[in-house]
């Protein structure tokens, strides 16, 4: 299975991402994670990660009688460069972005689900904006805001840090009438 093939699946595109900012959690805090999928398909997803290079066993230990494994992102994993990005069909886009709106959807219900969610007082935000910009200004406000981010992206789990998901979604609108000038 090609990286964007096994990146397209919501359960596993949840699963990297529970993984991600170098976590290392058991099939079992998996599950934990993602109530509304059955065991047997996160087992059967994670077993395709590490197929795909993805994933790897960070340690094994002995848990009554069976073997407990955590598993890690793998640091040298396949990626969408560019060049894959650049080489996905239409129908490849389509079925991304329904992964990556399913796992906002699942994560933000897993959210509110929490007995501790307040997202006021967490500074949940889901706003959209119209942006008009000449290709020039897109790559320079995307090169901005990657500058801002770099920072933050580089943190590690800490006592007193949340994580929080961002997940910028950026497509050329419909044409609305074109303003007059």
């Amino acid at each position: 299975m090609n990286t964007v093939d096994l990146l397209l699946h919501p359960v596993r595109l949840r699963i990297v991402h529970a993984l991600s900012s170098e976590r290392e959690l058991t099939t079992t805090q998996l599950c934990t994670r993602m109530p509304d999928v059955s065991k047997v398909t996160v087992y059967r997803q994670v077993a395709l990660l590490i197929e795909g290079d993805f994933l790897e066993v960070a340690s094994e230990q002995r848990v009554r009688g069976a073997v407990e494994r955590r598993y890690r992102l793998r640091q040298n994993r396949p990626v969408i460069d560019a060049d894959a990005a650049a080489a996905m069909t239409l129908e490849d886009h389509r079925r991304g972005f329904a992964a990556a709106v399913a796992v906002l959807v699942a994560e933000f219900n897993a959210y509110l689900d929490r007995d501790s969610a307040d997202p006021t007082a967490d500074g949940v935000s889901y706003r959209q904006g119209m942006l008009w910009l000449s290709p020039d200004e897109l790559a320079e406000m995307t090169r901005k805001m990657l500058e801002v981010l770099r920072d933050s992206l580089a943190n590690k789990p800490a006592p007193g840090r949340t994580p929080y998901l961002l997940s910028p979604i950026l497509f050329p609108a419909a044409q609305p009438l074109q303003p007059e000038v």
